[in-house]
């Protein structure tokens, strides 16, 4: 396609991707969030993933053969860790099994790239080996990760429709994620490579509208709760709070209390710790100038009346 060895599909997908960052961009200068932040961040290791795997081999690239292909991979491996960091942002995970911190799964995944991937090709230069070496361990690796994540984010106590979708789209990312290295020793084979990877991207967008849309559900509820805050914040000039500075988590857990549920049955729901749930709640109540549960609730009572 245009001279070039970039499928047609490909370049859909990055035309695509690019329309939805320049979106969110738009979106994000009228109402700053740090979710916003990352969502772009995503959205542009998607467009670059894009533009490296579709263009790249290509034969009058400056430098070695093998330079395109560290680019190409260098960017697939930063997107995958990226999208394992944005959904542990999502579910508030710091780590699962074996030590899976981000940190060290970024360690993991560039260490072996360089250790049974480039080491393996400077002494071979045989591409299809050093690929057949590096993917197969990654491959196995994905795959325990994928049964690790759905291990933690499966079977909610009190499960609603959105929780539930979030997980099932969350859980088509990870395994685009896993499937990413067969895939790749499979062949180039770009409509379906990057039709599977890009699945990813558009299950996390379509994440990000399903919130939008559950906090307009509950508007009524959470109108009270930002007046709470603006009329403490206009009281008392030493408290300095913003009533727009709730987070999303802290939006979702303040639905979760005003829904009369327990620290407890909101860290099951939400499929984090308790202890996360409690330090969430108490940045709800300073932001809202109030000293605890029983204090937040009875003043949402009275704003309700």
């Amino acid at each position: 396609m245009f001279g070039t060895s970039i499928h047609w599909t490909t370049f859909f997908y990055l035309l695509l991707d690019t329309v939805i960052v320049l979106f969110t961009l738009y979106y994000s200068t009228r109402k700053y969030s740090s979710g916003y932040k990352r969502f772009l961040s995503l959205g542009i290791l998607f467009i670059t993933y894009n533009l490296t795997g579709g263009f790249l081999p290509i034969q009058n690239f400056p430098g070695p053969l093998i330079l395109q292909y560290i680019i190409t991979y260098g960017v697939a491996i930063a997107l995958c860790v990226y999208i394992v960091y944005y959904l542990y942002k999502e579910y508030d995970i710091i780590v699962l099994k074996y030590n899976s911190s981000i940190r060290n799964l970024a360690i993991l995944s560039s260490g072996s790239f360089i250790l049974l991937f480039l080491i393996p090709y400077f002494f071979t230069y045989s591409l299809n080996s050093s690929r057949l070496l590096f993917t197969i361990p990654i491959s196995i690796f994905a795959f325990v990760f994928l049964g690790m994540f759905y291990e933690r984010i499966s079977n909610p106590s009190n499960p609603n429709e959105y929780i539930l979708r979030r997980n099932r789209l969350s859980m088509i990312s990870v395994t685009s994620i896993a499937l990413l290295p067969i895939l790749t020793l499979i062949g180039d084979f770009q409509w379906l490579t990057f039709t599977v990877m890009n699945l990813a991207f558009y299950a996390i967008t379509i994440i990000e509208i399903d919130r939008h849309l559950y906090f307009l559900e509950n508007k009524t509820k959470m109108y009270e709760v930002f007046a709470m805050s603006k009329e403490q914040a206009i009281n008392s000039a030493d408290t300095k709070i913003i009533y727009e500075n709730l987070t999303r988590r802290e939006i979702e857990i303040t639905l979760s209390i005003l829904s009369n549920l327990s620290y407890k049955q909101i860290a099951k729901d939400l499929f984090i710790a308790e202890s996360t749930v409690s330090k969430h709640a108490s940045n709800i109540y300073k932001k809202t100038g109030v000293k605890n549960r029983r204090q937040f609730i009875s003043r949402y009572r009275k704003k309700s009346k």
